[in-house]
Protein backbone atom coordinates (compact mmCIF):
# COMPACT_ATOMS: atom_id res chain seq x y z
CA UNK A 1 0.00 0.00 0.00
CA UNK A 2 1.40 3.55 -0.90
CA UNK A 3 2.11 5.86 1.97
CA UNK A 4 0.52 8.94 -0.70
CA UNK A 5 -2.02 8.29 -3.55
CA UNK A 6 -1.43 10.53 -6.51
CA UNK A 7 -4.39 11.66 -8.95
CA UNK A 8 -3.01 10.20 -12.31
CA UNK A 9 0.96 9.30 -13.16
CA UNK A 10 2.91 7.90 -15.40
CA UNK A 11 3.32 4.25 -15.85
CA UNK A 12 6.58 3.17 -17.45
CA UNK A 13 8.83 0.05 -17.19
CA UNK A 14 11.41 -1.98 -18.69
CA UNK A 15 9.89 -1.47 -22.81
CA UNK A 16 9.92 2.19 -22.23
CA UNK A 17 13.67 2.29 -20.92
CA UNK A 18 14.61 0.03 -23.24
CA UNK A 19 13.37 2.38 -26.28
CA UNK A 20 14.79 4.99 -24.92
CA UNK A 21 17.71 3.87 -24.38
CA UNK A 22 17.98 2.49 -28.00
CA UNK A 23 17.43 6.46 -28.98
CA UNK A 24 19.87 7.72 -26.53
CA UNK A 25 22.39 5.46 -27.86
CA UNK A 26 21.95 5.78 -31.59
CA UNK A 27 22.70 9.41 -30.79
CA UNK A 28 20.00 10.69 -31.79
CA UNK A 29 17.80 12.48 -29.23
CA UNK A 30 16.37 15.51 -30.16
CA UNK A 31 14.20 16.30 -33.24
CA UNK A 32 15.75 14.16 -35.81
CA UNK A 33 15.84 10.30 -36.09
CA UNK A 34 13.44 7.70 -37.10
CA UNK A 35 11.31 7.02 -33.67
CA UNK A 36 9.46 10.06 -34.26
CA UNK A 37 8.21 8.86 -37.73
CA UNK A 38 7.41 5.68 -36.03
CA UNK A 39 5.47 6.81 -33.65
CA UNK A 40 3.12 8.83 -35.77
CA UNK A 41 3.06 5.77 -38.19
CA UNK A 42 1.89 3.74 -35.52
CA UNK A 43 -0.49 5.57 -33.41
CA UNK A 44 -2.06 6.49 -37.15
CA UNK A 45 -2.70 2.90 -37.39
CA UNK A 46 -4.22 2.57 -34.40
CA UNK A 47 -6.77 5.29 -34.32
CA UNK A 48 -7.25 3.84 -38.43
CA UNK A 49 -6.38 7.15 -39.95
CA UNK A 50 -4.14 7.59 -42.81
CA UNK A 51 -1.06 10.48 -41.66
CA UNK A 52 -0.52 11.81 -37.95
CA UNK A 53 1.80 14.52 -37.41
CA UNK A 54 3.65 14.63 -33.80
CA UNK A 55 4.52 17.66 -32.06
CA UNK A 56 5.79 18.88 -28.60
CA UNK A 57 2.43 18.97 -26.48
CA UNK A 58 -1.48 18.64 -26.73
CA UNK A 59 -1.54 22.57 -26.47
CA UNK A 60 0.21 23.18 -30.17
CA UNK A 61 -1.29 20.15 -31.51
CA UNK A 62 -4.45 22.36 -31.08
CA UNK A 63 -2.47 25.53 -32.34
CA UNK A 64 -1.65 23.96 -35.21
CA UNK A 65 -5.03 22.47 -36.11
CA UNK A 66 -6.36 25.99 -36.30
CA UNK A 67 -3.83 27.48 -38.30
CA UNK A 68 -4.99 23.94 -40.71
CA UNK A 69 -8.55 24.75 -40.64
CA UNK A 70 -7.92 28.18 -41.78
CA UNK A 71 -9.13 29.96 -38.31
CA UNK A 72 -7.92 33.54 -37.94
CA UNK A 73 -8.98 37.21 -36.86
CA UNK A 74 -11.99 38.12 -36.56
CA UNK A 75 -13.66 34.82 -36.77
CA UNK A 76 -15.50 32.80 -33.95
CA UNK A 77 -15.11 29.98 -32.82
CA UNK A 78 -18.08 27.23 -30.58
CA UNK A 79 -16.22 26.41 -27.64
CA UNK A 80 -16.80 24.74 -24.54
CA UNK A 81 -16.31 26.29 -21.23
CA UNK A 82 -15.89 23.05 -18.95
CA UNK A 83 -12.24 22.29 -19.89
CA UNK A 84 -9.04 23.31 -19.47
CA UNK A 85 -7.63 26.92 -20.27
CA UNK A 86 -5.33 25.35 -22.90
CA UNK A 87 -8.21 23.80 -25.45
CA UNK A 88 -9.36 27.49 -25.89
CA UNK A 89 -6.64 29.29 -26.44
CA UNK A 90 -4.81 28.01 -29.29
CA UNK A 91 -8.47 27.93 -31.60
CA UNK A 92 -9.33 31.62 -30.01
CA UNK A 93 -6.35 34.01 -28.68
CA UNK A 94 -3.37 32.57 -30.00
CA UNK A 95 -4.85 32.97 -33.74
CA UNK A 96 -6.95 36.39 -33.01
CA UNK A 97 -10.36 34.14 -33.22
CA UNK A 98 -12.84 35.02 -30.48
CA UNK A 99 -15.16 32.19 -28.62
CA UNK A 100 -18.54 31.53 -27.97
CA UNK A 101 -18.71 29.74 -24.62
CA UNK A 102 -21.44 26.85 -24.26
CA UNK A 103 -22.28 24.83 -21.38
CA UNK A 104 -21.40 20.89 -20.96
CA UNK A 105 -24.48 18.13 -21.12
CA UNK A 106 -24.53 15.45 -18.84
CA UNK A 107 -21.29 13.90 -20.03
CA UNK A 108 -19.51 16.89 -19.23
CA UNK A 109 -19.20 17.53 -23.00
CA UNK A 110 -20.28 20.29 -24.79
CA UNK A 111 -24.30 20.14 -25.01
CA UNK A 112 -25.92 19.31 -28.44
CA UNK A 113 -28.79 21.12 -27.26
CA UNK A 114 -27.22 24.21 -26.39
CA UNK A 115 -25.10 24.20 -29.52
CA UNK A 116 -28.51 23.82 -31.83
CA UNK A 117 -30.13 26.07 -30.04
CA UNK A 118 -27.50 29.17 -30.34
CA UNK A 119 -26.92 28.18 -33.87
CA UNK A 120 -30.88 28.48 -35.05
CA UNK A 121 -31.49 31.83 -32.83
CA UNK A 122 -28.59 33.80 -32.12
CA UNK A 123 -27.14 33.09 -35.64
CA UNK A 124 -28.14 33.20 -38.64
CA UNK A 125 -27.26 31.40 -42.32
CA UNK A 126 -25.88 33.20 -45.27
CA UNK A 127 -24.50 31.81 -48.17
CA UNK A 128 -23.42 28.92 -46.37
CA UNK A 129 -21.87 30.65 -43.30
CA UNK A 130 -23.07 31.02 -40.06
CA UNK A 131 -22.76 34.74 -38.83
CA UNK A 132 -23.86 35.58 -35.22
CA UNK A 133 -25.83 37.80 -34.74
CA UNK A 134 -24.73 39.98 -32.22
CA UNK A 135 -21.11 40.56 -33.20
CA UNK A 136 -22.17 40.34 -37.23
CA UNK A 137 -18.44 37.37 -37.00
CA UNK A 138 -18.47 34.57 -39.01
CA UNK A 139 -18.32 31.80 -36.91
CA UNK A 140 -16.22 29.05 -38.26
CA UNK A 141 -15.67 26.15 -36.26
CA UNK A 142 -16.78 24.17 -34.11
CA UNK A 143 -14.62 22.64 -31.08
CA UNK A 144 -15.45 19.31 -29.22
CA UNK A 145 -13.49 18.03 -26.20
CA UNK A 146 -14.35 14.33 -25.12
CA UNK A 147 -13.82 15.56 -21.34
CA UNK A 148 -12.50 12.94 -19.04
CA UNK A 149 -12.44 10.08 -22.15
CA UNK A 150 -15.78 10.14 -22.63
CA UNK A 151 -16.90 10.37 -25.94
CA UNK A 152 -18.83 13.71 -27.05
CA UNK A 153 -22.53 13.26 -28.70
CA UNK A 154 -20.66 13.19 -32.12
CA UNK A 155 -24.02 12.35 -33.90
CA UNK A 156 -25.77 14.93 -32.71
CA UNK A 157 -22.82 17.29 -33.32
CA UNK A 158 -21.85 16.56 -36.80
CA UNK A 159 -25.11 16.70 -37.87
CA UNK A 160 -25.55 20.16 -36.15
CA UNK A 161 -21.80 21.08 -37.98
CA UNK A 162 -22.93 20.30 -41.63
CA UNK A 163 -26.21 21.68 -41.65
CA UNK A 164 -24.25 25.45 -40.22
CA UNK A 165 -20.89 24.72 -42.32
CA UNK A 166 -18.92 24.77 -38.86
CA UNK A 167 -15.43 22.68 -39.06
CA UNK A 168 -15.27 20.43 -36.52
CA UNK A 169 -12.23 20.23 -34.42
CA UNK A 170 -11.56 17.38 -31.73
CA UNK A 171 -10.10 17.86 -28.43
CA UNK A 172 -9.51 14.26 -28.11
CA UNK A 173 -6.24 15.12 -25.58
CA UNK A 174 -7.78 12.89 -22.77
CA UNK A 175 -9.69 10.44 -24.74
CA UNK A 176 -7.21 8.42 -26.64
CA UNK A 177 -8.93 4.79 -27.31
CA UNK A 178 -12.42 6.23 -27.01
CA UNK A 179 -14.17 4.90 -29.84
CA UNK A 180 -17.74 4.44 -30.95
CA UNK A 181 -19.11 1.16 -31.29
CA UNK A 182 -22.40 1.24 -32.48
CA UNK A 183 -24.46 3.75 -34.33
CA UNK A 184 -23.12 6.06 -37.54
CA UNK A 185 -19.75 6.00 -36.41
CA UNK A 186 -18.80 2.86 -35.04
CA UNK A 187 -15.09 2.01 -35.09
CA UNK A 188 -14.32 5.41 -35.44
CA UNK A 189 -11.69 6.60 -32.49
CA UNK A 190 -12.59 10.07 -31.07
CA UNK A 191 -10.15 12.33 -32.64
CA UNK A 192 -10.85 10.98 -35.89
CA UNK A 193 -14.91 11.87 -36.69
CA UNK A 194 -14.17 15.62 -37.59
CA UNK A 195 -12.21 17.29 -39.55
CA UNK A 196 -9.31 17.50 -37.56
CA UNK A 197 -8.50 15.92 -33.97
CA UNK A 198 -5.55 16.26 -31.34
CA UNK A 199 -4.17 14.19 -28.93
CA UNK A 200 -2.04 14.86 -25.57
CA UNK A 201 0.99 12.88 -24.10
CA UNK A 202 0.89 14.88 -21.25
CA UNK A 203 2.21 13.14 -18.40
CA UNK A 204 -0.84 12.30 -16.25
CA UNK A 205 -2.41 11.31 -19.60
CA UNK A 206 -3.60 7.38 -20.19
CA UNK A 207 -0.19 7.31 -22.34
CA UNK A 208 2.60 9.76 -21.89
CA UNK A 209 5.89 11.00 -23.57
CA UNK A 210 6.67 13.59 -21.01
CA UNK A 211 5.27 16.14 -23.08
CA UNK A 212 4.08 15.76 -26.47
CA UNK A 213 1.11 15.63 -28.90
CA UNK A 214 -0.03 14.38 -32.26
CA UNK A 215 -2.63 15.90 -34.99
CA UNK A 216 -4.84 13.42 -37.26
CA UNK A 217 -6.87 14.57 -39.86
CA UNK A 218 -9.75 13.76 -42.21
CA UNK A 219 -8.15 16.33 -44.70
CA UNK A 220 -4.87 14.82 -46.42
CA UNK A 221 -3.75 19.05 -46.84
CA UNK A 222 -4.35 19.83 -43.53
CA UNK A 223 -2.32 17.38 -42.27
CA UNK A 224 0.64 18.29 -44.34
CA UNK A 225 0.13 22.12 -43.75
CA UNK A 226 0.12 20.72 -40.16
CA UNK A 227 3.63 19.23 -40.29
CA UNK A 228 5.04 21.86 -42.58
CA UNK A 229 4.25 24.43 -39.89
CA UNK A 230 5.64 22.58 -37.08
CA UNK A 231 8.92 22.38 -38.55
CA UNK A 232 9.67 25.79 -38.59
CA UNK A 233 7.82 26.17 -42.37
CA UNK A 234 10.71 24.94 -44.23
CA UNK A 235 10.28 24.81 -47.54
CA UNK A 236 13.94 23.67 -48.12
CA UNK A 237 15.79 21.46 -46.01
CA UNK A 238 19.21 22.22 -47.02
CA UNK A 239 18.93 26.19 -47.90
CA UNK A 240 17.10 26.72 -44.70
CA UNK A 241 14.05 28.55 -46.60
CA UNK A 242 10.77 29.72 -45.75
CA UNK A 243 7.31 30.12 -47.23
CA UNK A 244 5.64 31.22 -44.10
CA UNK A 245 5.66 31.94 -40.28
CA UNK A 246 6.20 28.22 -38.30
CA UNK A 247 6.65 27.07 -35.27
CA UNK A 248 9.55 24.97 -33.47
CA UNK A 249 6.44 22.29 -32.35
CA UNK A 250 8.51 19.09 -32.60
CA UNK A 251 8.95 15.79 -30.56
CA UNK A 252 12.35 14.32 -29.76
CA UNK A 253 13.17 10.96 -30.56
CA UNK A 254 13.38 10.04 -26.92
CA UNK A 255 9.79 11.03 -26.28
CA UNK A 256 8.73 9.43 -29.72
CA UNK A 257 10.38 6.36 -28.36
CA UNK A 258 8.34 6.29 -24.75
CA UNK A 259 5.09 6.60 -26.84
CA UNK A 260 6.03 3.37 -28.75
CA UNK A 261 6.41 1.95 -25.95
CA UNK A 262 3.35 3.30 -23.88
CA UNK A 263 1.17 2.75 -27.39
CA UNK A 264 1.97 -1.42 -26.74
CA UNK A 265 0.56 -1.26 -23.27
CA UNK A 266 -2.65 1.10 -24.04
CA UNK A 267 -4.95 -1.31 -24.63
CA UNK A 268 -3.75 -2.73 -21.08
CA UNK A 269 -3.78 0.56 -19.79
CA UNK A 270 -7.76 1.54 -20.44
CA UNK A 271 -8.64 -2.31 -19.40
CA UNK A 272 -7.47 -1.68 -15.67
CA UNK A 273 -8.79 2.04 -15.70
CA UNK A 274 -12.05 0.28 -17.06
CA UNK A 275 -11.74 -2.01 -13.84
CA UNK A 276 -10.68 0.53 -11.48
CA UNK A 277 -13.98 2.69 -12.21
CA UNK A 278 -16.10 -0.02 -11.65
CA UNK A 279 -14.89 -0.74 -8.46
CA UNK A 280 -15.15 2.51 -7.73
CA UNK A 281 -18.92 2.71 -8.96
CA UNK A 282 -19.46 -0.89 -6.80
CA UNK A 283 -18.13 0.97 -3.60
CA UNK A 284 -19.40 4.66 -3.56
CA UNK A 285 -22.15 5.15 -6.73
CA UNK A 286 -25.83 5.63 -4.64
CA UNK A 287 -24.35 5.73 -1.15
CA UNK A 288 -25.59 8.03 1.16
CA UNK A 289 -26.45 10.93 -1.95
CA UNK A 290 -22.68 9.56 -3.43
CA UNK A 291 -22.54 9.17 -7.39
CA UNK A 292 -19.52 8.22 -9.69
CA UNK A 293 -20.60 9.97 -13.03
CA UNK A 294 -21.15 7.54 -15.69
CA UNK A 295 -19.43 7.06 -18.99
CA UNK A 296 -21.58 7.61 -22.61
CA UNK A 297 -22.18 3.62 -22.53
CA UNK A 298 -23.89 1.32 -25.07
CA UNK A 299 -22.55 2.54 -28.36
CA UNK A 300 -19.32 3.59 -27.16
CA UNK A 301 -15.99 2.05 -25.44
CA UNK A 302 -14.39 4.73 -23.19
CA UNK A 303 -11.07 4.81 -22.28
CA UNK A 304 -12.27 5.96 -18.59
CA UNK A 305 -9.16 8.69 -18.28
CA UNK A 306 -10.48 10.54 -14.98
CA UNK A 307 -13.49 9.17 -12.74
CA UNK A 308 -15.91 12.11 -11.24
CA UNK A 309 -17.53 11.60 -7.67
CA UNK A 310 -20.46 13.82 -7.57
CA UNK A 311 -21.30 15.36 -4.31
CA UNK A 312 -24.59 16.85 -5.15
CA UNK A 313 -27.05 15.36 -2.84
CA UNK A 314 -24.33 14.12 -0.37
CA UNK A 315 -24.50 17.08 1.46
CA UNK A 316 -20.41 17.53 1.58
CA UNK A 317 -18.70 20.32 0.07
CA UNK A 318 -16.08 19.78 -2.85
CA UNK A 319 -13.48 21.82 -1.12
CA UNK A 320 -14.00 20.31 2.03
CA UNK A 321 -13.63 16.68 0.70
CA UNK A 322 -10.62 17.65 -1.33
CA UNK A 323 -9.18 18.73 1.74
CA UNK A 324 -9.92 15.68 4.06
CA UNK A 325 -8.67 13.30 1.18
CA UNK A 326 -5.34 15.22 1.10
CA UNK A 327 -5.01 15.12 4.87
CA UNK A 328 -4.97 11.53 4.60
CA UNK A 329 -2.25 11.46 1.65
CA UNK A 330 -4.76 10.91 -1.21
CA UNK A 331 -4.62 13.70 -3.93
CA UNK A 332 -7.87 14.73 -5.66
CA UNK A 333 -9.15 17.56 -7.67
CA UNK A 334 -12.00 19.98 -8.44
CA UNK A 335 -13.11 20.28 -11.83
CA UNK A 336 -11.79 23.03 -14.16
CA UNK A 337 -12.70 26.64 -13.70
CA UNK A 338 -15.04 27.31 -15.90
CA UNK A 339 -13.42 28.89 -19.16
CA UNK A 340 -15.35 32.42 -19.70
CA UNK A 341 -14.99 33.24 -16.21
CA UNK A 342 -11.18 33.80 -16.61
CA UNK A 343 -8.64 35.87 -18.46
CA UNK A 344 -10.37 38.14 -20.67
CA UNK A 345 -12.72 35.77 -21.51
CA UNK A 346 -15.75 37.20 -19.54
CA UNK A 347 -16.37 39.77 -22.36
CA UNK A 348 -17.40 36.68 -24.78
CA UNK A 349 -20.76 35.34 -25.31
CA UNK A 350 -21.14 32.52 -23.12
CA UNK A 351 -24.81 30.22 -23.24
CA UNK A 352 -26.56 27.46 -21.80
CA UNK A 353 -24.25 27.23 -18.81
CA UNK A 354 -26.49 25.84 -15.67
CA UNK A 355 -25.39 22.41 -15.56
CA UNK A 356 -21.44 23.33 -16.14
CA UNK A 357 -21.87 25.27 -12.92
CA UNK A 358 -23.50 22.37 -11.58
CA UNK A 359 -20.71 20.09 -11.96
CA UNK A 360 -17.95 22.71 -11.35
CA UNK A 361 -19.55 23.05 -7.85
CA UNK A 362 -20.34 19.65 -7.36
CA UNK A 363 -17.21 17.13 -8.69
CA UNK A 364 -14.42 15.69 -7.24
CA UNK A 365 -11.89 13.99 -9.29
CA UNK A 366 -10.72 10.28 -7.26
CA UNK A 367 -7.08 8.57 -8.11
CA UNK A 368 -7.29 6.84 -11.61
CA UNK A 369 -3.82 5.95 -12.18
CA UNK A 370 -2.75 2.80 -14.68
CA UNK A 371 -0.75 1.99 -12.19
CA UNK A 372 -3.20 2.50 -9.06
CA UNK A 373 -3.43 -0.76 -7.32
CA UNK A 374 -7.01 -2.20 -6.40
CA UNK A 375 -5.65 -1.87 -2.70
CA UNK A 376 -4.60 1.88 -2.84
CA UNK A 377 -8.39 2.18 -5.14
CA UNK A 378 -9.86 0.43 -1.87
CA UNK A 379 -8.27 3.11 0.76
CA UNK A 380 -9.45 5.96 -0.99
CA UNK A 381 -12.92 3.82 -0.91
CA UNK A 382 -12.55 4.02 2.65
CA UNK A 383 -11.86 7.40 3.10
CA UNK A 384 -14.94 8.89 0.55
CA UNK A 385 -17.12 6.62 3.19
CA UNK A 386 -15.44 8.03 6.34
CA UNK A 387 -16.19 11.84 4.40
CA UNK A 388 -19.53 10.88 4.68
CA UNK A 389 -20.34 8.99 7.70
CA UNK A 390 -17.84 9.52 10.22
CA UNK A 391 -19.72 12.42 13.02
CA UNK A 392 -17.54 15.62 12.97
CA UNK A 393 -13.73 15.47 15.23
CA UNK A 394 -15.65 17.14 18.12
CA UNK A 395 -18.25 14.57 18.57
CA UNK A 396 -16.42 11.66 20.22
CA UNK A 397 -19.54 9.92 21.39
CA UNK A 398 -20.67 9.57 18.24
CA UNK A 399 -17.71 8.45 16.79
CA UNK A 400 -17.24 5.96 19.61
CA UNK A 401 -21.09 4.71 18.63
CA UNK A 402 -20.50 4.34 14.90
CA UNK A 403 -16.94 2.78 15.76
CA UNK A 404 -19.17 -0.37 17.93
CA UNK A 405 -21.76 -0.29 15.41
CA UNK A 406 -19.44 -1.14 12.23
CA UNK A 407 -17.11 -3.82 14.58
CA UNK A 408 -20.76 -5.29 15.91
CA UNK A 409 -21.76 -5.02 11.92
CA UNK A 410 -18.80 -6.76 10.85
CA UNK A 411 -18.70 -9.71 13.82
CA UNK A 412 -22.23 -10.64 12.63
CA UNK A 413 -21.86 -11.23 9.21
CA UNK A 414 -18.95 -13.67 10.44
CA UNK A 415 -20.53 -15.08 12.91
CA UNK A 416 -23.03 -16.03 10.15
CA UNK A 417 -19.99 -17.06 7.87
CA UNK A 418 -18.50 -18.78 10.38
CA UNK A 419 -21.92 -21.19 10.69
CA UNK A 420 -22.04 -21.65 6.58
CA UNK A 421 -18.02 -23.38 6.48
CA UNK A 422 -18.34 -26.53 5.17
CA UNK A 423 -16.52 -28.27 8.98
CA UNK A 424 -18.06 -25.44 11.17
CA UNK A 425 -15.01 -26.05 13.21
CA UNK A 426 -13.78 -22.02 12.86
CA UNK A 427 -14.46 -19.59 15.68
CA UNK A 428 -16.29 -16.40 14.43
CA UNK A 429 -13.87 -14.50 16.53
CA UNK A 430 -11.06 -15.68 14.58
CA UNK A 431 -12.75 -14.58 11.43
CA UNK A 432 -13.10 -10.77 12.84
CA UNK A 433 -9.70 -10.63 14.45
CA UNK A 434 -8.80 -11.70 10.74
CA UNK A 435 -10.78 -9.15 9.47
CA UNK A 436 -9.54 -6.17 11.61
CA UNK A 437 -6.02 -7.07 10.52
CA UNK A 438 -7.04 -6.46 7.00
CA UNK A 439 -9.45 -3.54 6.94
CA UNK A 440 -7.83 -0.82 7.63
CA UNK A 441 -10.68 1.17 8.31
CA UNK A 442 -11.23 -1.23 11.38
CA UNK A 443 -8.21 -0.69 12.58
CA UNK A 444 -7.94 2.81 12.68
CA UNK A 445 -11.02 3.00 14.45
CA UNK A 446 -10.57 0.14 16.34
CA UNK A 447 -6.78 2.20 17.64
CA UNK A 448 -9.04 5.68 18.28
CA UNK A 449 -11.64 3.79 20.30
CA UNK A 450 -11.01 0.83 21.49
CA UNK A 451 -14.19 -1.38 22.93
CA UNK A 452 -14.14 -2.66 26.17
CA UNK A 453 -15.71 -6.28 27.15
CA UNK A 454 -16.58 -8.75 24.21
CA UNK A 455 -18.74 -8.12 21.29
Amino acid sequence: MSEFIPLSVPNFGAREAELAGQAITSGWVSTSGGKVTEFEEALAAYVGMPRAVACNAGTSALHLAAMAAGITRGDEVIVPTLTFIAAVNPLTRYVGAEPVFIGCDDSLCIDPDAVEDFCANRCELRDGRLYNKATGAHIKALEVVHVFGNMADMPRLMAIAKRYGLIVIEDATEALGTRCTDGPFAGKFAGTIGDIGCYSFNGNKIITTGAGGMVVSNHADWAEHAKHLSTQAKADLLQFLHDEVGYNYRMTNVQASLGLAQLERLEGFIAHKKALYDRYVAALDGVKGLRILPFREGECRSNHWFFSLYLKDSGLDRDTVIEKLQAQHIQTRPVWALIHEQADYPRNEAYGLDKALDYRKYIVNLPCSTNLSFEDCDRVIERCWGCKRLPPRGCARRRVSECNRRRRHLARRLKLSAKRTDEGKVHAATHFRAAETHSPLIRRLRATFPLRGRL
